[in-house]
């Protein structure tokens, strides 16, 4: 066990349930906030951690404490969080707006007494995963793209992504991205991206992303006022950025909508995989902080699906996997690639912050 998990306790599996596996996420998702420059939702997630622990009951706490899934996986304490995220941003609840601006005060009473007043707003948070779509995890993408580009696979892209929420990633080709001095993308562009870069630049290669589609059960439509204002009580408040990125992605959907279906991971990968491909194009599977909330039955047909497509792959239509998600012991986002024909193991070309700030390239 490193430090990063002393510090934090006991790492549970991603799919244990039980009361102690909502004690634990709770602590756990504390500790990833922090490690993740966001003291403020910490301190949310931790006071509503207190106010469980503590006697007070209603319908929203006894549904948390007997959680019927696994609290980890499910995200649950990101549920609550954002809840109450939502009232701070719809204005009312005072004393929310101080531990919002970072003010002192006994946090556990306030988010308990807010709890147990606004329980009929704060039920339906629960009733599904947190939507935290994220601009500035393109940049992985990107990066990711550029290193093949120098691995001599094709440098013209078809990329299809599982668990696109409201699909802000399928625009990332309306981008523009300097990466560790490397830059792509059109100059006038919906979103310019700088990442504090560590190490290496990548490869400065020419790309280009000649079409994106993704999925989700559950997709959100951006042009709708209120399921972008759902978006945004997802954001973590210290990273006011986000709120600028999101405002940004709702104007370029209205002015062209990304392709996005409602399926699940395993029904949306079968079918394109299954779909032609043409000759000097890299066909790429792609995701960020998504992985956890897919099924075990459909991960195991994705990635069925995937390396049975890559046994097929040619050097002239190679398949890529590329994945940004969380490594749940060390607080980090890991990006792996694989690609075939030539090398179907997974490789940590580098990792990254959790909505963009940095990343830090280790493939050299």
């Amino acid at each position: 066990m490193d430090l990063q998990q002393e510090q934090a306790g006991r790492v549970p599996g991603m799919h244990e349930t039980g009361q102690d596996a909502v004690t634990d996420a709770f602590r756990l998702q504390v500790a990833y906030c922090e490690a993740n420059s966001a003291p403020i939702t910490a301190r949310v997630v931790s006071a509503i951690g207190a106010v469980l622990a503590s006697d007070a009951s209603n319908a929203l706490l006894e549904r948390v404490r007997r959680w019927q899934g696994p609290p980890l996986a499910d995200a649950l304490p990101l549920r609550v969080a954002g809840g109450l995220h939502s009232l701070h941003l719809a204005g009312g609840e005072p004393a929310l707006d101080a531990i919002y601006q970072g003010m002192g005060g006994n946090d556990a009473d306030v988010v308990g007494d807010v709890i147990m007043r606004r329980e009929a707003e704060m039920l339906p948070w629960l009733d599904g995963p947190p939507q935290t779509n994220e601009a500035g995890r393109s940049s992985n993408f990107i990066a990711a793209m550029l290193w093949l580009a120098d691995q001599g696979l094709p440098t013209k892209f078809e990329c299809f992504e599982i668990g696109s929420s409201a699909g802000i990633n399928l625009m990332m080709d309306r981008n523009f991205y300097d990466l560790g001095g490397v830059t792509t993308g059109p100059e006038a562009s919906v979103m310019a991206f700088k990442p504090e870069w560590r190490g290496p630049p990548p490869p400065d290669r020419d790309i280009q992303i000649i079409s994106l589609e993704g999925c989700d059960v559950a997709p959100v439509d951006l042009t709708d006022p209120a399921q972008a204002l759902r978006l945004k009580a997802y954001i973590w408040p210290e990273h006011t950025i986000r709120f600028d990125r999101m405002d940004a992605a709702v104007k370029a959907a209205h002015e062209k909508a990304p392709r996005l279906v409602k399926m699940n991971a395993a029904d949306f990968i079968e079918s394109r995989l299954a779909s032609p491909q043409d000759n000097g194009v890299t066909r790429v599977l792609m995701h960020s902080i998504v992985w956890q909330y897919v099924p075990d039955d459909q991960q195991q047909r994705v990635t069925m699906a995937m390396e049975e497509a890559g046994a097929r792959a040619t050097a002239e239509r190679p398949l890529v996997w590329i994945s940004v998600e969380a490594n749940r012991a060390t607080h980090v986002h890991e990006l792996k690639v694989r690609h075939w024909p030539g090398a179907p193991e997974p490789q940590l070309l580098g990792v990254a912050h959790a909505h963009g700030a940095f990343v830090e390239w280790l493939a050299g």
